[in-house]
């Protein structure tokens, strides 16, 4: 069950990755710390909020009510959203006819403006913290494997199947958006072509600034239940977190990059190798599976299990 929390996680952020890329064909750096903003948010508004109720702001006796933790992840799935709005606004836009080179610089930029800011004191500081849990951790079912000194048990959660259920939710939602109304066959037009999108009357910057929008939604999304899974909060510049982007990327990358699909389908497939490769062989080298993994999938399809080779008229 760990892997497959692990994996809705990384299927979360890998489909922003998936979707910008999709759209504008580059990658955007500052995805990651998206995820950050949203579980250092979900921590900042916790605390604020516990008080209220009467509960210990950094070591809750129980878990708040439902409905207070569900308001905090729809707040910091809108906050995401209007900050990955600002960003495509103010920083992506007005190099949308710009060498490659100079977008990738700013998404470099952007992202290490979001870091540093992150670590001021009156933001977030730089030290670690610990997330009050807000979902109670019940161990809802223990399943035996083998007999004897052989056994080996798997423990079902409650957090575990929260994250996977909330996850499937909106992996679903977006599967609808994006193949069955107007705005995804709008979406799907641009990211084939956008100067073709914009003369049969389809409002390109519009288009854009929304998907951007629902990318940083999800990171957010992410971000909320990944200190829920563990709540063991490292500051915001640390680099456990530009590993956490790096294998979502690698996700999106695995499953093939600009198919929303593939980064679904690369994000639980990179989660059950680590897992089950830290379970069975040692978890000192759980990354090395994972990029191990990445170079494989390269070497025999370059372009992830379920991308397609672009060809270019000349």
């Amino acid at each position: 069950m760990t892997a497959l929390a692990i994996g809705s996680l990384y299927a979360l952020i890998a489909l922003g990755y998936t979707m910008v890329y999709g759209i504008l064909k580059f990658i955007n750096f500052a995805h990651s710390d998206i995820v950050v903003l949203g579980a250092w948010s979900s921590y900042s508004i916790a605390i604020r909020a516990l008080p209220w109720i009467g509960l210990d702001a950094h070591n809750p006796a129980t878990p708040p009510p439902l409905w207070m933790s569900a308001g905090i992840f729809i707040a910091i799935v809108l906050f995401c959203s209007l900050v990955g709005f600002t960003i495509e606004r103010l920083a992506y836009r007005p190099l949308r006819r710009a060498p490659r080179l100079n977008v990738l610089i700013t998404a470099i930029g952007v992202s290490l403006l979001l870091q540093n800011v992150g670590q001021l004191d009156f933001i977030f500081g730089a030290s670690p913290q610990k997330m009050p849990a807000l979902l109670p951790n019940w161990e809802l079912a223990r399943l035996a494997f083998g007999s004897g000194e052989s056994t080996r048990y798997v423990t079902i959660t409650l957090v575990d199947t929260i994250i996977f259920a909330i996850s499937g939710v909106l992996m679903l939602s977006l599967e609808f958006l994006i193949f069955r109304t107007k705005f995804g066959t709008a979406l799907r037009a641009v990211s084939f072509n956008t100067d073709h999108a914009a003369l049969m009357g389809i409002p390109v910057d519009r288009v854009i600034s929304l998907t951007f929008m629902l990318g940083s939604a999800l990171a957010g999304a992410a971000g909320f239940l990944y200190v829920m899974k563990f709540p063991g909060m490292s500051q915001p510049a640390h680099s456990i977190w530009v590993l956490l982007g790096l294998k979502a990327f690698v996700a999106a990358v695995i499953g093939g990059i600009g198919n929303i699909r593939g980064a679904v389908l690369g994000g639980f497939i990179i989660a059950f190798v680590e897992q089950f490769g830290a379970y069975y062989i040692s978890s000192n080298y759980r990354d090395v599976y994972v990029f191990a993994l990445l170079i494989l999938i390269l070497l025999v399809k370059p372009t992830g299990l379920l991308g397609s080779p672009v060809r270019e008229k000349v």
